[in-house]
């Protein structure tokens, strides 16, 4: 059998669970939306889930076992990801304390792709988080096509949510742009950058 579908249904409510789980990507989509519009908040979007796309198919090409096997190279994709998520943190922080400067997070142009995309391939837990739930669900279908199956359905879903996220957040943008309320959301998505950097790290 080349696909089990009789998985699907509990692979999908395993799905929901972890997808509307706030993480570092739904964080940095709601502050890219709201402080740069729905262009910045989509090309966040797309480097995220082209990062996820890669891991995915390290885990899907047998590759991503291999990776597991080599601790130094985990150990050095911590480290990494945890830097840059700690760069985010400060450099939010430093925006809060010299607020009339221009911030760099608004800069047009693809440095919200690059985000997107950093923050996820260098976090390990995507890989790891692959390599430990998607094999679950392979029934008794073919590894590859059903991994590869699942993996289509999760990035879909998961594209789905964050994609509400974006424009939600975009639409809302107006009314939230209140010195406050920014100060806040930059408040709490510095903490939670620097959370999860600490997190990596430990």
């Amino acid at each position: 059998m080349l696909f089990d579908f009789s998985q699907v249904p509990a692979f999908l409510i395993a799905c929901a669970v972890v997808i509307v789980t706030p993480g570092v990507d739904a964080f940095l989509l709601l502050r890219t939306s709201l402080r740069s519009g729905v262009r910045s908040g989509l090309l966040a979007l797309a480097g995220i889930h082209t990062a996820a796309a890669v891991q995915v198919a390290l885990v899907i090409s047998g590759l991503g076992v291999v990776l597991a096997q080599y601790p130094v190279v985990l150990t050095a994709l911590r480290w990494i990801g945890a830097g840059y998520l700690l760069h985010l943190a400060v450099s939010l922080a430093r925006g809060l304390l010299r607020r009339g400067a221009e911030e760099p997070e608004e800069v047009v142009g693809d440095r919200p792709f690059r985000q997107g995309f950093l923050t996820n391939i260098t976090n390990p837990k995507m890989l790891l988080f692959a390599l430990a739930f998607l094999p679950q669900f392979i029934g008794s279908g073919e590894p590859a096509p059903q991994l590869a199956m699942l993996a289509a359905v999760f990035l879909g879903l998961a594209a789905v949510w964050e994609l509400m996220i974006v424009l939600a957040a975009s639409r809302v943008a107006g009314r939230l742009k209140r010195p406050g309320v920014t100060t806040a959301l930059d408040v709490v998505c510095a903490a939670v950058f620097l959370t999860m950097s600490v997190g990596l790290v430990v």
